[in-house]
């Protein structure tokens, strides 16, 4: 299987898109801005609200909602953290050294947030789901940092493999193999792709990881700030801060979804090109090959066919094999898929027909969970099938396609109703792509004017940015007007418009049909 990784980096924001057989699995959007509450990000936060009835907290981490805390989530080091941060706090020289740690006692699995935490309490805490909708985002506090091979888990002082990793001469080797080399204080989780790892790399990783923690700690010590009058910052601004911000979305993709099977990374942008090719070089220095630099003029999900997928596997209707198709909708609470088979039959005999149908629907469901990130409750409404064995047979089908999935899932047999329930891990929000379009001539009045001066009103708008920007910018058009322009060859508008203006013209399929945008960025 051929699995290639497309970045596109925009000033607003990078869009990644995994392809396995150049057909889109994964399309993920990441905001280039400051508050981006990332899984994996690192908090000083300030206790706000103490909720009995939840047993759980409410912390201020700079989001416009605040995020939440559960008592089971503080951990069982809770109280052995808590005494490092004070000792961290009272002086802020020096690090105190993690293999003189005083353990405190476990947190246990019942007991009263309330009689550990109160409000006004400054606590360390990590993201382990984004905001979503009205929600803040869901924290714990219990701190780790992720590797490519491992987990190192402050404050645990064990160590664990993966599960997946079958082999128990394996298993052994790398749970002795960790032992000698991890420093005191600390725990590790061994990932499954730590299989047959050299000592060297491994070493390597956990050494990085350590200081990626020290790090944040060290941002976590740092004393408040002073204005030029000599008065300290504001508390808020101060005291809840972020300390340790997780890898990007496109790091954290290759990090976790990197094999053999990757055959090329391609991104447009030149510094994130960098950042990527320096990590695959840190963790496959033999692939590092596969990573290059898109140059081409064409928008670079244009050109590996990645809008095209988006517009047609996104909207609320997605077909599949032989005519059928699906309806997904989303609620507050749940996404509901619909299966129809559509007006082709492919059997007469109506059980054998709703079997097939649904046997070709389950292979685009997981697909489009996978797509969409879809997470939560996913409640699927099959055609009904009467023989126990064919909704055997597709619980079983089920079960097999999902388990290619890297989010943590539960498939339910078939209700009596003809109903599939499917729970998925929701860490971020479902990926949502609008795939219509607004009328871009009459904005969805029903009136547009004269077709005719569209093209001078481009004009004006390029007369417009070349005296704020200079000439040798880019526009982009949809690819319907980018051929009208190009038409002729000294005297089509393109090359009057470059000849006037210095502009570069080129086509871009994500636009409305009478949408321009500019760019000022080289295109090579």
């Amino acid at each position: 299987m051929k699995s290639e990784l497309i970045v596109d980096v925009r000033p607003d924001e990078i869009a990644i898109a995994l392809t396995e057989d150049d057909r889109l699995q994964e399309v993920n959007r990441e905001k280039r801005d400051a508050d981006n509450f990332a899984v994996g990000n690192i908090y000083y936060g300030r206790v706000k609200k103490v909720m009995p009835a939840l047993n759980a907290v409410f912390v201020d981490v700079g989001c416009e909602k605040e995020a939440f805390l559960h008592y089971l989530d503080l951990g069982a080091a809770f109280l052995t953290q808590r005494d490092y941060i004070r000792k961290l706090e009272s002086d802020r020289r020096k690090l105190p050294p993690m293999s003189r740690l005083t353990k405190q006692p476990e947190v246990g699995k019942e007991g009263n947030i309330g009689d550990i935490l109160q409000v006004g309490d400054m606590i360390p805490v990590q993201v382990i789901k984004e905001p979503i909708n009205t929600k803040g985002p869901r924290v714990t506090g219990e701190l780790s940092i992720a590797g490519r091979n491992m987990v190192l888990m402050p404050f645990a002082d064990k160590v664990m493999v993966s599960q997946k990793i079958k082999r128990e001469a394996e298993r052994s080797r790398l749970k002795q193999l960790i032992q000698s080399i991890r420093p005191q204080g600390y725990g590790v989780i061994v990932r499954t792709v730590a299989e047959d790892k050299r000592v060297m790399e491994l070493d390597g990783e956990l050494k990085l990881l350590v200081k990626r923690w020290e790090d944040a700690m060290r941002n976590l010590q740092q004393p408040p700030k002073v204005d030029k009058t000599g008065k300290k910052s504001p508390a808020k601004d101060v005291e809840v801060r972020l300390v340790s911000e997780e890898l990007g979305r496109t790091i954290g993709i290759i990090r976790d979804v990197f094999s053999t099977d990757f055959t090329s990374i391609q991104v447009n942008d030149e510094s994130i090109y960098d950042e990527v090719k320096q990590y695959v070089e840190l963790i496959a220095p033999e692939a590092v090959k596969i990573v290059k630099r898109y140059k081409g003029t064409q928008p670079i999900f244009d050109h590996f066919d990645i809008t095209r997928q988006m517009k047609t596997g996104l909207g609320r209707t997605v077909g599949f094999k032989n005519g059928g198709y699906l309806v997904i909708d989303k609620t507050e609470a749940l996404f509901s898929i619909d299966v129809n088979s559509g007006s082709k039959k492919l059997f007469a005999d109506q059980e054998e027909n709703a079997f097939q149908y649904n046997m070709l629907a389950a292979e685009e469901i997981v697909h489009q969970l996978r797509l969409r990130d879809i997470g939560g409750i996913i409640i699927v409404d099959f055609i009904d099938m009467d023989d126990k064995d064919h909704q055997q047979l597709l619980y079983d089908r089920m079960r097999e396609l999902m388990n290619r999935d890297r989010a943590r899932h539960t498939v339910l047999p078939l209700s009596k109703f003809g109903l599939m329930q499917i729970t998925r891990q929701r860490v971020r929000p479902a990926v949502e792509v609008d795939v219509t379009e607004v009328c871009p001539t009459c904005m969805g009045k029903g009136r547009i004017q004269p077709s005719i001066l569209f093209t001078d009103t481009i004009a004006e708008q390029l007369a417009q940015y070349c005296e704020e920007h200079g000439r040798g910018f880019n526009l982009f058009l949809h690819p319907y007007v980018y051929a009208y322009v190009r038409r002729g060859w000294w005297n089509s508008l393109k090359n009057q418009w470059r000849r006037r203006f210095g502009v570069h013209v080129y086509e871009d399929q994500s636009l409305g049909m009478l949408e321009t945008r500019f760019s000022a960025e080289k295109q090579n």
